[in-house]
């Protein structure tokens, strides 16, 4: 047992019971025949007070009744035979086959591409699980429950009697089958949505028709619509919501201002991106008689023009996110409500819901109010304007800006030493034609104007969360909307912590959340402006859980917050919406709603943006290869980014764009890939290609269809 003693948890972690449930699972499902009991679990996850063994022995009982496990003696428990049916989705991979996903299980199920029976990725299925073969479990789909989507974009190959639609999704691997009286007029080579509509049981492929056709191959309106259709994201707006939104008045009656807490004569501004329209938070300051300071953080009052139910309340919650591709915005709101009506521009009264704190000097807040008010901005700064008022000292309301700055650091301050960690990535941009096309990239770096902003942002959405969340000793917690970031796991963090020492860098202090949160700023400091730097952040990154959206409260810890919702961007979140309309409620003491109405409506949320983020990852992607288009045959500087089975990832010194060196290319010597320590190394060489190590390529191809740029490795290297 020694051996593996450690593998789960370490001593002084705490944990909750979901990753409870996933420690206990784990053992069992790599022990498949061990019997345990509570105190055997409690000494191999080394834990020793009561209360956590109580939970777990709640644990071991609710997987027991869940049919996971099977309470073979008076608690003794083991791993219930895995035979029968389960539910659940597929996770195809691009080589054909896939894998069951269930919360029934804590290991994927295999199933082999014939075992598919035409389920594709993301369909919700059931599978017939066979027995065990060598410490794994295969299934077959015996029912397509729902389809996950029906639409694919890809490129239209039209022949002389049919035409088929190439998916450009990863994860499609079949090409669609297209009439040729289902062609929409669309032609060889041009980018095309199509929608299956039968898929006889034994066609190898799918029939389908054209719905949409987007343009030709390399037009950047056609690749970002098709970007946007392969993530399953609208990319234009219904009539009938524009038409909605044009009948909203912009004018804002005496009696709706009498309701509001008036702040028009208090200096306020906006500071956003200099080619932002959406302007959705402001901040006023002025000074207090008791010589402290008044903040207040103005939020758009999206909710007072969209009612509820209503058609842009319903456009806007299916979509849940603006996405921000590289050259455009597609807004969640009409542009009339997300440009013009609820965008805080200057010289404009707008309505607002409000979060205003008394400060004093040190930062700390001593009071408190939230409410709907009425504004008039000042001042619209771009951040480099405000930058430069915050760097000289000289502009209008520079004393305002310079004290906001002075407050925002010490709030940051305080927030690191409770052990927030600082995530400060640089954003790729690109410099575009009036076509689209990328002439340079260049990266945005987050200075002191944009962490002003954040702070106070972070600051709201914290005391928000407060005044409605969920209190010690709540029987019956009010419905609300949190935004929750969990604790790492151990493993990953473990594995991460391993690797960083490979560059000669510290472990990670995995004590408490702040020790943790400690060695990480300070890797994070330490590796700052090293060609490894992207690197290590990156994987730091994916050694932390992702944040959601949630009834349930479980506290945000890369903030280290115990409480934390998002309040501040309804123009462009829905969940803020959300939020609006709960605060608004509670403030009038109103009843809550169901929560599990709001669960709903968060998972939803949650989706939306990881699919928004993904988007915008492939078109960074894609303007990253069409940059590099024309330099076909050059060499680069670069650092091994990834490290895998079919080849080593290299991003590029100066523009970080990314590309493969194939493994089937390597060919001076036999390489094998070590999973365990990030490298390639050859057979009868022993030459060794890790992960962060510095290598120089050669651009062999640049692939826009697939976003995909494939190097060599120059002469030299090999």
């Amino acid at each position: 047992m020694s051996k593996n003693k450690n593998k789960f948890m370490k001593k002084g972690i705490t944990f909750n019971k979901t990753s409870l449930t996933e420690n206990i699972l784990a053992i069992f499902n790599n022990h498949p025949t061990i019997t345990l009991n509570y105190k055997q679990i409690s000494k191999r996850l080394e834990v020793k007070d009561d209360s956590t063994k109580r939970l777990i022995s709640e644990v071991l009982r609710e997987q027991a009744k869940r049919e996971i496990l099977e309470e073979v003696f008076t608690g003794k428990f083991k791993l219930k035979a895995k035979a029968g049916y389960l539910e659940g989705t597929i996770d195809m991979t691009t080589k054909g086959y896939g894998f069951l996903v269930s919360d029934s299980v804590t290991e994927d199920v295999f199933i082999s591409q014939v075992n598919l029976k035409q389920a594709l990725h993301g369909d919700k299925v059931k599978v017939y699980l066979y027995a065990r073969k060598n410490g794994k479990v295969e299934g077959e789909v015996v029912q397509i429950i729902q389809r996950a989507r029906t639409t694919f974009v890809g490129i239209v190959e039209v022949n002389r009697t049919f035409a088929f639609l190439v998916p450009d999704h990863r994860q499609m691997p079949y090409d669609i089958f297209i009439p040729l009286d289902n062609l929409k007029g669309a032609k060889t080579g041009q980018k095309a949505i199509a929608k299956i509509n039968e898929w006889p049981k034994k066609a190898k492929n799918p029939i389908g028709e054209i719905v949409d056709v987007l343009g030709d191959v390399g037009n950047s309106d056609a690749e970002m619509h098709a970007i946007l259709a392969e993530f399953d994201l609208p990319y234009k707006y219904p009539e009938e919501v524009v038409a909605e939104a044009e009948k909203i008045p912009e004018k804002i009656t005496e009696k709706e201002i009498a309701k509001r807490r008036d702040f028009r004569n208090i200096t306020t501004f906006t500071i956003d991106p200099v080619d932002a329209k959406d302007f959705d938070d402001a901040l006023s300051l002025r000074k207090l008689e008791n010589g402290n300071w008044e903040v207040g953080v103005h939020i758009a009052d999206v909710t007072h023009y969209v009612e509820e139910h209503g058609i842009i309340d319903k456009e806007g919650y299916e979509r849940a996110t603006s996405v921000y591709l590289v050259d455009r915005v597609v807004p969640m709101l009409p542009e009339r409500l997300s440009n013009f009506i609820c965008s805080l521009r200057p010289n404009e009264e707008k309505l607002c819901f409000s979060a205003v704190f008394e400060l004093d000097e040190k930062a700390t807040v001593l009071t408190e109010w939230f409410g709907r008010t009425i504004i008039n901005s000042d001042r619209r700064y771009s951040y480099e304007e405000a930058q430069e008022i915050i760097e000289t000292g000289k502009g209008d309301f520079a004393s305002e800006m310079l004290t906001l700055d002075d407050l925002a650091k010490k709030l940051r301050a305080k927030r690191f030493k409770t052990g927030s960690i600082a995530f400060d990535r640089e954003e790729v941009k690109f410099k575009l034609d009036e076509t689209g096309k990328p002439l340079g990239v260049f990266f945005k770096v987050s200075k002191d104007s944009n962490k002003l902003i954040e702070e106070f942002m972070l600051l709201a959405n914290r005391k928000v969360a407060e005044r409605i969340g969920t209190k010690k000793g709540d029987k019956n917690p009010p419905t609300f909307v949190y935004r929750v970031h969990d604790k790492p796991n151990i493993d990953k963090l473990n594995a991460f912590s391993t690797f960083i020492k490979k560059f000669g860098y510290s472990r990670i202090k995995t004590q408490t959340n702040i020790t943790i949160a400690r060695s990480i700023n300070e890797l994070l400091d330490e590796v700052r402006g090293k060609v490894e730097q992207n690197v290590v952040e990156t994987l730091a990154i994916r050694s932390m859980a992702k944040a959601i959206y949630t009834t349930q409260n479980i506290g945000h810890y890369g903030l280290a917050f115990s409480h934390y919702t998002h309040f501040t961007s309804p123009i462009r979140r829905f969940p803020d919406m959300m939020v609006h309309r709960l605060l608004a409620l509670y403030l009038e003491h109103g009843n809550p709603p169901s929560a599990d109405k709001y669960e709903e409506m968060c998972k939803h949320s949650s989706e939306q943006e990881q699919k928004a983020a993904n988007a915008e990852r492939a078109s960074i992607k894609y303007k990253q290869v069409e940059f590099m288009s024309d330099k076909v045959g050059q060499s680069f500087n670069g650092v091994i980014s990834g490290v895998t089975e079919w080849g080593m990832y290299v991003e590029l010194e100066g523009n970080k764009c990314e590309g493969l060196v194939p493994l089937r290319d390597m060919t001076d010597d036999h390489y094998i890939f070590d999973e365990d320590n990030y490298c390639l190394y050859g057979r009868h060489s022993d030459k060794r290609f890790q992960l962060g190590d510095n290598v120089k390529i050669r651009i062999v191809k640049a692939n826009l269809a697939k976003k995909q740029l494939t190097f060599m490795l120059d002469n030299d290297m090999i």
